[in-house]
Order: structure tokens, then sequence, then C-alpha cells
């Protein structure tokens, strides 16, 4: 089984959770590969920190056009990176490297960029790309304060998409957030979907600790194995 990685926003732990995802899938004996369709804020020579994390986190080894097929210097919305050098995000570029990495490894983990509703091209946005690759969502809320309306909204978008939403974490960006536990059982509450961990913040992120605060266990029985 595969899964669509999404966030509340840029910047709440797709990443950390993804490479968790990953090291986690790999202690329990499988081939896992990540995947960065598109990456804005690259360096002049193509490297992107989201992407050199996915690939160390990943057992399986691919080519770094397969993992990552659109990388963009600019940090900025991934369409507008692509307008500024003249390129359009071909789905169907994206979708030919998912498929070549489904056929290396037991799970592909694709980690979207920004929200779930970030534009990637003029007509098309991160959500259309999730139904193209018709992966289950996994869906990280960044706690702290402001996240519940953006949580639920996306559970929300996810849902209206016809997407399964397999999960989601609770990654704490704010140690100091009020009532952070009341929070957290706001969302469990309304989100009808398996909260498989909530990861504490980290000074310094660190995939492999943040894998302990995840059960995998709850992902089986959501897509229905196990």
């Amino acid at each position: 089984m595969n899964y669509f990685i999404t966030g509340t926003d840029t910047g709440v732990g797709k990443t950390l959770v993804s490479c968790a995802l990953l090291y986690g899938f790999a202690a329990l004996g499988k081939r896992v590969v990540g995947m960065k369709p598109v990456a804005a804020g690259c360096t002049e020579g193509g490297q992107h920190e989201d992407v050199t994390q996915l690939r160390a986190a990943s057992n399986v080894l691919a080519s770094k056009g397969q993992i990552n097929p659109y990388c963009f210097t600019q940090a900025i919305a991934p369409h507008l990176a692509a307008q500024f050098i003249g390129v359009n995000i071909n789905f169907a570029r994206i979708v030919e490297s998912f498929t070549e990495l489904n056929t290396q490894a037991d799970i592909v983990i694709v980690e979207g960029a920004g929200g779930f509703r970030v534009p990637l091209n003029a007509g098309q946005d991160s959500a259309d790309l999730a139904v193209q690759l018709g992966q289950p969502v996994v869906l990280v809320v960044g706690m702290r304060l402001g996240c519940l309306n953006h949580a639920l909204l996306t559970a929300e978008a996810i849902a209206a998409r016809g997407l399964t939403l397999a999960g989601w974490v609770a990654n704490v960006l704010d140690a100091n957030m009020a009532m952070l536990n009341e929070n957290i059982a706001a969302l469990r509450q309304r989100i009808d979907a398996p909260l498989l961990g909530v990861i504490p913040q980290q000074t310094q992120p660190d995939a492999r600790e943040a894998a302990t605060h995840l059960d995998l266990t709850l992902l089986e029985r959501s897509d229905g194995h196990g």
C-alpha cells in the first residue's frame, strides 16, 4: 500500500512524517522509497533538502529524476516557480515516475507540496495529483494555534475528492500551545480516521525518533489489511 502525505500548511512536518513512515515500514521488512513530485527552493545544482532526506530514509535505490521529477530554484508556490522558468508541471510525467517506483518498492511514500490544495499548474492542484495517484492520504497536522480549522477543512477537502484519509499525525510545533491535549482530543472526535501518533516538538527534527511515536498497525487496519 502506498500513501500520499499532505499537511495543514507548509512547514508542518510533512517531510519529517514521510521519512518516519519510511523508517517505520523499513523496520517491518518492507522495501520502501520516498517521492517528492514537486519541490521548490532547490539549489542551483538541483538539490532539495526534503528530497535528500527522503532518499536517505529509503532502502530502495532510485534515480533523483524518479524521486523528484520537478525541482525549482525559487522557494515560492510551485506553479509560480514553474511559470518563472517557462515550465508546465505535467502530471503524466509524475505518474510515470510513480509507476516506475511502484514496481521497485513495496511501499511508495509520496510527499505533496505545501497544503492539500496548493496549485501545481494553471488548472490542477495537489489534490488533483492525489486523485490521479489514487493513494490513501495521511494528514500531518502542525499543532499550533489555528490548527483545528486547518485540519478539519483539509480532512473535508480530502473526503470531497473521494479519497481515503488513512490516518493523521499530530506534529507538535509549539510545545507551549495552550490546551494541547484538549486540541488533539477535539480533532480525534471530529476526524474520521485514526490518530497514528503524536510527535513531540523537536529542536532538531529526527525522523528515526519520530517513527517511534507512530503506530503503523493503525494504517494497516484502515486499509483493510492485517
